[in-house]
């Protein structure tokens, strides 16, 4: 992909909702290394970035897509086991003219995970 390319930004400190046990690694940590590990190896043309937290606790793992001129989609309850299908949803997105991936053209695993847009300054 030449050009810009889609952000992907993933709460490292994401507990699922949920208290962790002394030393455990938080799921969003382990959600984010296991999406470092698809985009090295399927060479994905995506700037993954670790961000602290993006108040979406009830609702993690939590992650959101950025591009400039489009919408920017926060996605939850996401695991590592999703990691695949979250880089299939990337590719449809950055593929959309606004960032809008319909249901139907996400991967069925991620079909009611977006739990909101925010428009990019200049959206009507």
């Amino acid at each position: 992909m030449n050009g810009p390319r889609p952000t992907l930004s993933v709460c490292n400190t994401c507990q699922a909702g949920r208290e962790l046990a002394e030393g455990e690694t938080p799921p969003g940590a382990l959600l984010y290394e296991a999406l470092r590990v698809q985009v090295d190896v399927r060479r994905a043309p995506v700037v993954l970035r670790e961000v602290s937290c993006l108040a979406s606790c009830e609702r993690g793992c939590a992650a959101a897509i950025s591009m400039p001129g489009k919408w920017t989609n926060l996605l939850g309850f996401l695991s590592p086991a999703l990691a695949s299908d979250l880089l299939d949803y990337v590719h449809a997105y950055a593929a959309s003219s606004t960032g809008t991936v319909m249901p139907s053209r996400r991967p069925a695993s991620l079909g009611t995970l977006i739990l909101g847009r925010v428009p990019h300054p200049e959206a009507a």
